[in-house]
């Protein structure tokens, strides 16, 4: 038999499966890349044991909830965990912290299955404080630079290249800008921040100890960046990517309009898709009205409103150029510029594509240490 687990490093290194026994409204708050949620209890027998903790304690809730998990539903209920189990040998169970609710299903699944199965001790509860902690520590002990650049510049297809990136922007489902929503949800805040902590971790545990990451606002749509990494990215020194406005604007066209609208028809299906990737586009700029003043909206709102059309109608998108032209002269570069101002002296090299990866390669190998 497989010992309970505590060697949480390990846990996550090896991506071992991981059944979580919370109940599905702990679990939708957040847990860990590829868990399953197979609950003891569900959110309404969970509530109706925590009241019966709270006004008769602990041997009265005890009682209750054998009662609620009893005949065809404990039946059906240990066969997931037993088929569960049976197709990850390798895999571990947990509750929030490695306490009753997985002391439980453990004992049943031994006892009424035959099936010994290791849990992870100190639960969810545990886990999460590691991940937050392994986030920390990298802040702490390891070196960071950061790819700035105009809008379109291209950072993301620089840091694909680079095998000791942090993809703050690929962590959380979202590109960063206001125009920056996937077709699909992003992560919940917790997922996201475990998502990156195991990242961190993997990468470590090859020997990575300086990181590249995309300059950032706090808010990567509906997720935050760690404080601590937050805090650090104020600091960190920078590489300025540059490219011509021309291929700004087709990148642009490329990632936020052909690329963006099939990904809403991989999702929706042709027709919904293109309505809705549509209407993401038109909610998008209004997002920015106020930022954009009344008569620049007004006016750039008309330009996307008749590419959308001529979008929906021909496939076409030639038209999509004008309100992209003008969001980055207009909006997006006088912005970026006073930002670059605000950062000069933090920026230690400057170049397009090629020349930044070449430089972010070099310097990881320790040649431009500063």
């Amino acid at each position: 038999m497989r010992p309970d687990c505590t060697d949480f490093r390990q846990l996550f290194l090896a991506d071992a499966p991981m059944m979580d026994m919370r109940a599905p409204v702990e679990f939708a708050k957040g847990a860990f890349p590829g868990t399953v949620n197979l609950p003891l209890m569900t959110d309404q027998e969970r509530q109706k044991v925590g009241t019966c903790y709270k006004q008769q304690g602990q041997a009265a809730a005890i009682t209750l909830g054998h009662q609620l998990v009893s005949g065809a539903t404990k039946r059906e209920r240990l066969h997931a965990w037993a088929s569960f189990a049976k197709a990850h040998p390798d895999g571990y169970l947990y509750c929030a912290r490695g306490g009753l609710r997985s002391l439980i299903v453990q004992q049943w699944l031994r006892d009424e299955a035959g099936i010994d199965y290791p849990r992870i001790k100190g639960g969810y509860k545990a886990m999460r404080t590691f991940l937050l902690e392994t986030t920390q520590q990298a802040v702490e002990q390891c070196d960071f630079v950061l790819v700035g650049g105009l809008t379109g510049t291209g950072k993301t297809d620089v840091l694909q290249q680079l095998n000791n990136v942090l993809d703050l922007e690929g962590h959380a489902n979202h590109r960063g800008s206001s125009f920056g929503k996937r077709a699909t949800a992003q992560p919940a805040q917790i997922d996201f921040e475990n998502k990156l902590a195991i990242d961190v971790l993997k990468k470590r545990a090859r020997g990575i100890e300086q990181f590249v990451l995309e300059d950032e606002g706090r808010i990567v749509g509906s997720c935050s960046v760690p404080l601590e990494l937050y805090q650090g990215m104020q600091q960190y020194p920078m590489v300025w990517l540059e490219d011509s406005f021309e291929n700004r604007v087709e990148r642009i066209l490329r990632d936020y309009v052909i690329n963006l609208c099939a990904e809403f028809v991989d999702v929706h299906g042709e027709e919904d898709g293109r309505l809705k990737f549509a209407g993401r586009m038109m909610q998008s700029m209004s997002n920015i009205h106020k930022r954009l003043g009344g008569e620049r909206f007004q006016r750039l709102s008309a330009i996307l409103s008749e590419a959308l059309d001529e979008q929906l109608r021909s496939g076409a998108v030639d038209l999509h150029r004008g309100w992209i032209e003008g969001l980055l002269k207009e909006y997006y570069d006088p912005m970026y510029a006073y930002q670059r101002e605000a950062k000069a002296e933090r920026i230690e090299f400057a170049g397009d594509g090629v020349q930044v990866r070449e430089y972010l390669k070099a310097r990881a190998l320790g040649k431009h240490r500063h």
